[in-house]
Protein backbone atom coordinates (compact mmCIF):
# COMPACT_ATOMS: atom_id res chain seq x y z
CA UNK A 1 0.00 0.00 0.00
CA UNK A 2 1.34 3.42 -0.98
CA UNK A 3 0.81 6.32 1.40
CA UNK A 4 -0.46 9.55 -0.10
CA UNK A 5 2.20 12.22 -0.44
CA UNK A 6 1.80 15.43 1.50
CA UNK A 7 2.29 18.84 -0.14
CA UNK A 8 5.84 19.25 1.26
CA UNK A 9 6.75 15.87 -0.29
CA UNK A 10 5.48 17.08 -3.67
CA UNK A 11 7.60 20.22 -3.46
CA UNK A 12 10.75 18.45 -2.23
CA UNK A 13 10.86 15.60 -4.76
CA UNK A 14 12.74 16.44 -7.98
CA UNK A 15 13.21 13.07 -9.66
CA UNK A 16 9.72 11.85 -10.52
CA UNK A 17 8.97 8.91 -12.79
CA UNK A 18 5.66 7.76 -14.23
CA UNK A 19 5.62 5.00 -11.57
CA UNK A 20 5.59 7.70 -8.86
CA UNK A 21 2.43 9.22 -10.35
CA UNK A 22 0.36 6.34 -8.93
CA UNK A 23 0.92 7.81 -5.45
CA UNK A 24 -0.81 11.06 -6.39
CA UNK A 25 -4.47 11.80 -5.67
CA UNK A 26 -6.58 10.67 -8.63
CA UNK A 27 -8.17 14.11 -9.06
CA UNK A 28 -4.87 16.04 -9.07
CA UNK A 29 -4.12 17.82 -12.37
CA UNK A 30 -0.43 17.33 -13.18
CA UNK A 31 2.13 16.75 -15.88
CA UNK A 32 5.60 15.25 -15.73
CA UNK A 33 8.36 16.91 -17.78
CA UNK A 34 11.97 15.70 -17.57
CA UNK A 35 11.29 14.16 -14.16
CA UNK A 36 9.76 17.36 -12.75
CA UNK A 37 6.18 17.29 -11.48
CA UNK A 38 4.21 20.31 -12.70
CA UNK A 39 0.91 21.27 -11.07
CA UNK A 40 -0.64 23.77 -13.51
CA UNK A 41 -3.40 26.16 -12.54
CA UNK A 42 -4.68 27.73 -15.78
CA UNK A 43 -6.62 30.97 -15.99
CA UNK A 44 -9.98 31.44 -17.68
CA UNK A 45 -8.28 33.29 -20.56
CA UNK A 46 -5.81 30.43 -21.01
CA UNK A 47 -8.59 27.83 -21.17
CA UNK A 48 -10.70 30.03 -23.46
CA UNK A 49 -7.76 30.32 -25.90
CA UNK A 50 -7.38 26.51 -25.80
CA UNK A 51 -11.08 26.03 -26.58
CA UNK A 52 -10.89 28.50 -29.47
CA UNK A 53 -7.89 26.59 -30.86
CA UNK A 54 -9.87 23.34 -30.71
CA UNK A 55 -12.78 25.06 -32.48
CA UNK A 56 -10.46 26.27 -35.26
CA UNK A 57 -8.69 22.91 -35.64
CA UNK A 58 -11.73 20.61 -35.52
CA UNK A 59 -13.17 21.26 -39.01
CA UNK A 60 -9.78 20.47 -40.59
CA UNK A 61 -8.82 17.35 -38.62
CA UNK A 62 -8.16 14.34 -40.84
CA UNK A 63 -10.67 11.47 -40.67
CA UNK A 64 -10.19 9.44 -37.50
CA UNK A 65 -8.66 12.32 -35.51
CA UNK A 66 -10.18 14.73 -32.99
CA UNK A 67 -8.93 17.96 -31.41
CA UNK A 68 -9.22 18.24 -27.62
CA UNK A 69 -7.81 20.15 -24.67
CA UNK A 70 -5.86 18.96 -21.66
CA UNK A 71 -5.03 15.30 -22.38
CA UNK A 72 -2.21 13.35 -20.74
CA UNK A 73 0.19 11.67 -23.16
CA UNK A 74 2.35 8.64 -22.41
CA UNK A 75 5.93 9.34 -23.52
CA UNK A 76 8.54 7.60 -21.36
CA UNK A 77 9.44 6.94 -17.70
CA UNK A 78 10.31 10.65 -17.03
CA UNK A 79 7.67 12.36 -19.17
CA UNK A 80 3.89 12.39 -19.14
CA UNK A 81 2.99 15.79 -20.59
CA UNK A 82 -0.51 17.20 -20.57
CA UNK A 83 -0.58 19.53 -23.58
CA UNK A 84 -3.13 22.30 -23.77
CA UNK A 85 -4.35 21.18 -27.20
CA UNK A 86 -3.89 17.82 -28.93
CA UNK A 87 -5.07 16.37 -32.22
CA UNK A 88 -5.30 12.69 -31.33
CA UNK A 89 -6.33 9.49 -33.05
CA UNK A 90 -9.99 9.01 -32.11
CA UNK A 91 -9.45 5.29 -31.48
CA UNK A 92 -7.41 6.32 -28.41
CA UNK A 93 -10.23 8.48 -27.05
CA UNK A 94 -10.86 6.33 -23.96
CA UNK A 95 -7.21 5.95 -22.90
CA UNK A 96 -5.38 8.07 -20.38
CA UNK A 97 -2.61 8.66 -20.69
CA UNK A 98 -2.90 8.19 -24.43
CA UNK A 99 0.19 6.94 -26.29
CA UNK A 100 1.96 9.92 -27.81
CA UNK A 101 2.31 8.01 -31.09
CA UNK A 102 -1.38 8.76 -31.66
CA UNK A 103 -0.86 12.54 -31.46
CA UNK A 104 -0.75 14.25 -34.84
CA UNK A 105 -0.38 17.77 -33.41
CA UNK A 106 0.46 19.10 -29.95
CA UNK A 107 0.04 22.77 -28.98
CA UNK A 108 0.74 24.74 -25.82
CA UNK A 109 -0.63 28.12 -24.74
CA UNK A 110 2.05 29.93 -22.74
CA UNK A 111 1.23 30.81 -19.13
CA UNK A 112 3.19 33.30 -17.02
CA UNK A 113 5.22 30.43 -15.50
CA UNK A 114 5.48 28.09 -18.51
CA UNK A 115 7.50 30.00 -21.16
CA UNK A 116 10.76 28.06 -20.71
CA UNK A 117 8.96 24.71 -20.43
CA UNK A 118 6.83 25.34 -23.53
CA UNK A 119 9.57 26.89 -25.69
CA UNK A 120 12.50 24.68 -24.62
CA UNK A 121 11.87 21.55 -22.52
CA UNK A 122 8.68 20.43 -24.28
CA UNK A 123 10.21 21.14 -27.69
CA UNK A 124 12.86 18.51 -26.89
CA UNK A 125 10.42 16.04 -25.29
CA UNK A 126 7.93 16.16 -28.17
CA UNK A 127 10.65 15.96 -30.84
CA UNK A 128 12.26 12.94 -29.16
CA UNK A 129 8.83 11.29 -28.90
CA UNK A 130 8.25 11.65 -32.66
CA UNK A 131 5.37 14.16 -32.55
CA UNK A 132 4.70 15.32 -36.10
CA UNK A 133 3.93 18.98 -35.30
CA UNK A 134 4.30 21.30 -32.30
CA UNK A 135 2.87 24.81 -31.94
CA UNK A 136 3.17 27.38 -29.17
CA UNK A 137 0.60 30.15 -28.74
CA UNK A 138 1.89 33.21 -26.87
CA UNK A 139 -0.85 35.50 -25.54
CA UNK A 140 1.60 37.88 -23.82
CA UNK A 141 3.01 39.79 -26.81
CA UNK A 142 1.32 42.95 -28.09
CA UNK A 143 -0.61 40.59 -30.35
CA UNK A 144 -1.14 36.88 -29.79
CA UNK A 145 1.45 34.91 -31.77
CA UNK A 146 1.67 31.32 -32.89
CA UNK A 147 5.05 29.66 -33.41
CA UNK A 148 5.23 26.53 -35.52
CA UNK A 149 8.04 24.08 -34.82
CA UNK A 150 9.08 21.71 -37.59
CA UNK A 151 11.50 18.83 -37.62
CA UNK A 152 15.03 19.63 -38.83
CA UNK A 153 17.32 17.13 -40.58
CA UNK A 154 18.78 16.29 -37.16
CA UNK A 155 15.32 15.19 -35.98
CA UNK A 156 15.06 18.05 -33.48
CA UNK A 157 12.31 20.65 -33.68
CA UNK A 158 13.24 24.14 -34.84
CA UNK A 159 11.06 27.25 -34.92
CA UNK A 160 9.85 27.37 -38.53
CA UNK A 161 7.53 30.36 -38.46
CA UNK A 162 5.99 32.75 -35.97
CA UNK A 163 3.09 35.04 -36.77
CA UNK A 164 0.32 37.18 -35.36
CA UNK A 165 -1.53 37.05 -38.70
CA UNK A 166 -3.74 34.29 -40.06
CA UNK A 167 -1.62 31.15 -39.82
CA UNK A 168 -1.87 28.61 -42.63
CA UNK A 169 0.08 25.37 -42.82
CA UNK A 170 0.02 21.98 -44.51
CA UNK A 171 1.86 20.28 -41.62
CA UNK A 172 0.62 17.96 -40.22
CA UNK A 173 -2.59 18.63 -42.18
CA UNK A 174 -4.00 21.62 -44.08
CA UNK A 175 -5.44 24.11 -41.59
CA UNK A 176 -5.94 27.84 -41.12
CA UNK A 177 -5.82 29.46 -37.67
CA UNK A 178 -7.29 32.95 -37.20
CA UNK A 179 -4.64 34.30 -34.84
CA UNK A 180 -6.08 37.87 -34.96
CA UNK A 181 -9.31 36.41 -33.53
CA UNK A 182 -7.27 35.14 -30.57
CA UNK A 183 -5.84 38.64 -30.11
CA UNK A 184 -9.36 40.11 -30.15
CA UNK A 185 -10.41 37.57 -27.53
CA UNK A 186 -7.48 38.51 -25.31
CA UNK A 187 -8.39 42.20 -25.75
CA UNK A 188 -11.89 41.44 -24.42
CA UNK A 189 -10.26 40.05 -21.27
CA UNK A 190 -7.88 43.05 -21.09
CA UNK A 191 -10.80 45.47 -21.30
CA UNK A 192 -12.81 43.59 -18.66
CA UNK A 193 -9.83 43.67 -16.32
CA UNK A 194 -9.34 47.41 -16.87
CA UNK A 195 -13.02 48.09 -16.21
CA UNK A 196 -12.87 46.02 -13.03
CA UNK A 197 -9.88 48.07 -11.82
CA UNK A 198 -11.74 51.41 -12.24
Amino acid sequence: MTAALSLPDLQDKHDWTVDDLASLPKDLRYELIDGRLILPSPTLLHQDLCIQMVNMLSPSCPPGYRAAIDLSLEVDWRNEPRPDVVVLRQALGRRTPAPIEGALLVAEVISPTSRFRDMQAKVRVFAAAGVKAYWVIDPFDHEVTITEFRRAESGAFEAFTSTSKVFETEVPFPVSIDVPALTRLREVYDKAEEEQAE
